[in-house]
C-alpha cells in the first residue's frame, strides 16, 4: 500500500464523494424533461430536439472511453477536478447559449466532463480495505443513484418557476460546490502504471475480452438498465395519456423512483458477506415482476397508479442493487485497471440503456404500455437466462 492509497476511507470523505457523485451525474439528466421549452426557445426544430438529450449521452459515452481509462495513469484527484472543470464549461456554456448550434456543442461538453463520476468511483474503492469495498462502493452508488431520479424533478420544478437557462446556471453554481469539496477532501492518488495513452487504449480490447467477471456483469447490468431506461422513458407518456398529469405531476411521481436509491448500501453490504449471486438473481426477479405489476390494474385508475408507484421503486431498487455487485466484482480484480475495467462496464450497459431508450419509444408509440411493458419484462429475462447459463459452466 502506498502513502497516496490510504488503508481506510472515514465516513465523512464516503459521505463527500457520494454527494460529489450525485451532483455531477445529474448533468446528464437536467435537460431530458426541458426539450420542449429549450428547443422552442433556441428554434431547434421538433424533429432534431431530441438531439439535445443524445448529445449528451454521446459525450458521456465518449468520455468513458476516452478520460475514465486515465484514472489507470494519471493523479485521480486532478483528473477528477479537470473533468468536473468540463462539466461546469459546458453548463454555463448552456444557460448562456443563444443558438442551437452553441448549446447542442455545450451539451456535447456536459457528458463529457459528467464522466468525473466514473473516475471518482474506482477512485473509492481503492481508498477502501477489501472487507468494506462493497459498502463503501454502495453508499457511492446510492449518491450516484439519487442524483439520476433526483435531477429530472428538480429541473422541471426549477424551470417551472423560472426558467431553463437557470436550471444550467444552478447547476454551474453545484459544480463549483463540488470541486471545492473535492479538492479540500479527496486525498492524492498516484497510479503505478507505466503505461503510455496509446497503449492504454489499445490494453481496453484484451481487457474486454479476457476478462469473463466483466463480460457476464455488464451483460447482467446492460438486461437491468435496458429496463431501466424503457421505463424512465415511456411512463412519462403513459402518465400523461392515461392518468391525464401534467409536468408536475409526472415530476412528482419521478421522485418515487429515489427511494430506490437505498438498494445500493444494502447490496453493498450483502455482497461483503458473499451474497452476491443471491442479488443478481433476485434483482432480475424484482425487475421482471416490476413491470407485471404495473399492468394488474385498469389503466387510468387510482390503483393503477398507485401499482406505478410500486413498480418504479421495485425497478429502481433491482438496477441499483446489482450495480454495486457488478462494481465490487469488477474492483475486486485487478487494482491497477480499474479504470478501465469501470469504463468498459458503464459503457456497455450504457449503450444498452440507449437501446432500451429507443424501443421503448417505438413500442409506445406502436402498442401503448402494454407492448412496451412487455417488451421491458423481456430485458430482465434474458438476464436470469445468462445468469443460469453462467452457473453452468
Amino acid at each position: 500500500m502506498t502513502p497516496s492509497e490510504p488503508s481506510t476511507i472515514s465516513t465523512r470523505l464516503t459521505a463527500l464523494m457520494a454527494a460529489a457523485c450525485g451532483a455531477i451525474v445529474a448533468n446528464i439528466y437536467y435537460a431530458q424533461p426541458l426539450i420542449a421549452p429549450i428547443a422552442v426557445d433556441l428554434g431547434l426544430p421538433t424533429r432534431s430536439a431530441g438531439l439535445i438529450v443524445t448529445l449528451t449521452q454521446l459525450g458521456y459515452g465518449a468520455g468513458l472511453l476516452l478520460i475514465v481509462p486515465l484514472a489507470d495513469l494519471i493523479e485521480n484527484r486532478r483528473l477528477a477536478l479537470s473533468a468536473v472543470a468540463l462539466a461546469a464549461v459546458g453548463l454555463v456554456g448552456a444557460g448562456l447559449a443563444r443558438d442551437p448550434a452553441a448549446f447542442l456543442g455545450c451539451s456535447l461538453l456536459i457528458g463529457f466532463g459528467s464522466v468525473a463520476v466514473q473516475v471518482l468511483s474506482p477512485f473509492a474503492a481503492h481508498l477502501a480495505p477489501p472487507d468494506r469495498r462493497g459498502r463503501v462502493v454502495g453508499d457511492v452508488a446510492m449518491g450516484i443513484m439519487f442524483g439520476i431520479m433526483a435531477a429530472r424533478p428538480a429541473a422541471n420544478f426549477l424551470a417551472a418557476e423560472t426558467s431553463w437557462r437557470t436550471v444550467f446556471c444552478a447547476a454551474t453554481g453545484l459544480m463549483a460546490l463540488t470541486a471545492t469539496g473535492l479538492a479540500i477532501g479527496l486525498p492524492q492518488r498516484q497510479p503505478q502504471s507505466r503505461l503510455g495513452y496509446g497503449a492504454l487504449m489499445t490494453s481496453l480490447i484484451g481487457l474486454a475480452l479476457r476478462t469473463p467477471t466483466l463480460q457476464w456483469r455488464a451483460l447482467y447490468q446492460s438486461c437491468l438498465f435496458a429496463a431501466f431506461s424503457l421505463f424512465w422513458t415511456t411512463v412519462p407518456l403513459f402518465l400523461a395519456d392515461d392518468f391525464r398529469l401534467g409536468q408536475r405531476g409526472i415530476a412528482l411521481f419521478a421522485l418515487a423512483g429515489v427511494s430506490g436509491a437505498v438498494a445500493a448500501p444494502l447490496s453493498g453490504r450483502l455482497a461483503d458477506g458473499g451474497h452476491g449471486g443471491a442479488i443478481t438473481v433476485l434483482s432480475m426477479v424484482v425487475a421482471a415482476a416490476s413491470f407485471l405489476l404495473a399492468n394488474l390494474a385498469p389503466a387510468g385508475s387510482p390503483a393503477a397508479l398507485a401499482l406505478l408507484v410500486v413498480a418504479a421503486v421495485l425497478l429502481d431498487f433491482g438496477a441499483q442493487a446489482h450495480l454495486v455487485v457488478g462494481f465490487r466484482a469488477i474492483f475486486a480484480l485487478h487494482a491497477d485497471s480499474r479504470g478501465r475495467l469501470n469504463g468498459l462496464y458503464i459503457a456497455s450497459f450504457f449503450a444498452f440503456g440507449a437501446l432500451g431508450s429507443g424501443v421503448g419509444a417505438w413500442a409506445y408509440a406502436d402498442g401503448g404500455w402494454r407492448l412496451a411493458s412487455a417488451v421491458g419484462v423481456a430485458f430482465p429475462i434474458v438476464g436470469l437466462v445468462a445468469y443460469a447459463v453462467e452457473r453452468r459452466r
